[in-house]
């Protein structure tokens, strides 16, 4: 009995498709890798069985995490949003006279500290109990046990919303180290 052509041709031809598969499967699982996930580049089997290796593309997954340069350009944007809120406050705090017409609506409150922190912070509280948003400008003083001011700061809350409680900080480099006190010195809802 004769031996069909083919068959001898596919005798030759499956070990090497075996062999090409092989290899394929061990470039992938021989990728570079880190214990915070796999690398940023593939590696690929070339057909002359060679390696290639290809840069991500340019497109992020939602997962993936930002590069260095848009979190700080993130945080210059909210950091001058902060600033510009503050600036709003100070300005109409300027025409107050006495503790403003707000002071009802704030409470502040120390947060815990170590004796080595750079800042004493203090969480301000607004409550806006009308129908409407409204802007808050809070002035915070920070107090020693004699009564003394450390520093004074400003803090602005911007649409603050209708029958809700708001939560801001106010963080003092002045008072940093002393045993303070934070108050409400002024609150105007405008």
């Amino acid at each position: 009995m004769k031996a069909h052509p083919f068959s001898r041709g596919a005798r030759v031809l499956v070990p090497a498709a075996a062999a090409a598969l092989l290899v394929a499967t061990t470039a992938a699982c021989d990728s570079d890798t880190t214990s915070e996930g796999t690398s940023s580049s593939v590696r690929t089997l070339t057909p002359d069985h060679s390696e290639h290796e290809e840069s991500p593309s340019s497109e992020q997954s939602p997962g993936t995490e930002q590069s260095p340069r848009s979190q700080q350009s993130f945080a210059a944007s909210v950091s001058a949003e902060t600033e510009r809120v503050r600036q709003e406050a100070v300005k109409r705090l300027e025409g107050v006279e006495g503790r403003g017409n707000a002071v009802a609506d704030v409470s502040v409150s120390g947060l815990p500290v170590a004796a080595s922190e750079e800042v004493r912070s203090a969480r301000v509280r607004v409550t806006n109990p009308t129908d409407e948003p409204a802007f808050y400008a809070v002035k915070v003083e920070f107090v020693d046990a004699e009564d003394k001011v450390l520093d004074t700061l400003v803090v602005g809350v911007e649409d603050a919303p209708p029958g809700r409680t708001v939560d801001v900080q106010a963080n003092s480099r002045k008072a940093a180290g002393v045993k303070t006190f934070p108050r409400v010195a002024q609150a105007e809802r405008g």
